[in-house]
């Protein structure tokens, strides 16, 4: 049987989110595959899956981290689009369709992602975003994009999410790779993910590199996509950090080393470690004080 498109799901312990991600998977109307590519979860998620044709299990036996596994994942498809889907998300049925549509509406489209929202209905911000260039980064960290109404080029904020809701796809620097859809011969034309990243800003780094190759990026404001940001490492935050910092170290050295001088780009990358000294202290001492019943964490 042929598929519309193959869906990998990443999953670590993500418990009985699993479940209610595949579930949404399996309403849809058209012909899918569900490939879950387990990073050696010891939760028993997997256990929890139905019993489905549809859906096949790739257990690894270690955790090697997101953009390896979803590159193992990519090598166990067969479909000629891929979906990239955290297991913390859920949605209706039509929202694939949703999402096909924006892909092939344009041969030069090689990737979609929609509207990520929290369970509150609220709009998350890394449904549409901007490149965090190093100089953008600054002026979010330090509050400068506040002042973005009176200088707009300036002070530009990367997250998009805060700008009216458009009314139909539009073009974007970057989506999320918690819910991101993209064609496989744009995938054979730029490469897999990168595995030189574990965890957080490997989508950031394949957004770039579709760009470079002149593929372009849409974001899709009716496919609406319930997310559990953070449902799936609240109880590892300062691995989380670790990762996402150092992430963004090589980030930023991959794509703007040519940009910034030398000793711009050292600067940059002791913020990003001083930013995560001080955040990994926030959240062991909130962990502390919730051990002592003197947090709500």
């Amino acid at each position: 049987m042929s598929h519309a498109a193959s869906v990998v799901i990443v999953n670590y312990n993500a418990g009985a989110l699993l479940r209610g991600c595949v579930d949404s998977l399996l309403a849809c109307p058209l012909a899918i595959e569900v490939i879950v590519v387990d990073n050696a979860s010891h939760d028993g998620s997997l256990d929890n899956l139905p019993n489905s044709p549809h859906i096949h299990v790739v257990r690894n036996p270690a955790n090697v981290g997101f953009a390896a596994a979803c590159n193992i994942g990519v090598k166990a498809s067969s479909a000629p689009f891929l979906f990239f889907l955290n297991p913390d998300c859920f949605f209706q049925p039509d929202t694939v369709g949703t999402l096909l549509a924006g892909l092939t509406a344009d041969d030069r489209v090689g990737m979609v992602g929609g509207l990520l929202v929290n369970e509150d209905g609220s709009e998350q911000g890394g449904g549409r975003r901007a490149v965090p260039t190093p100089w953008r980064s600054f002026v979010r960290a330090f509050g400068l994009h506040r002042h973005a109404h009176r200088w707009p080029k300036l002070f530009y904020d990367f997250h998009l999410h805060k700008q009216p809701l458009p009314e139909e796809p539009i073009e974007v620097e970057a989506i999320s790779g918690a819910c991101m859809l993209v064609k496989r011969k744009a995938v054979e034309d730029v490469g897999l993910w990168d595995e030189g990243y574990f965890l957080h800003c490997e989508d950031l780094d394949w957004c770039m590199r579709f760009r470079q190759k002149g593929w372009k990026i849409l974001f899709v404001p009716d496919a609406r996509i319930t997310h559990a940001l953070g449902a799936c490492s609240r109880s590892r935050r300062v691995f989380v950090e670790w990762h996402k910092h150092k992430g963004m170290v090589r980030f930023y050295g991959k794509f703007f080393r040519h940009q910034y001088p030398g000793g711009l780009m050292w600067l940059v990358s002791l913020g990003v470690w001083l930013r995560f000294g001080l955040v990994a202290a926030y959240l062991t001492l909130r962990r502390f004080l919730a051990k002592l019943g003197l947090s709500r964490d």
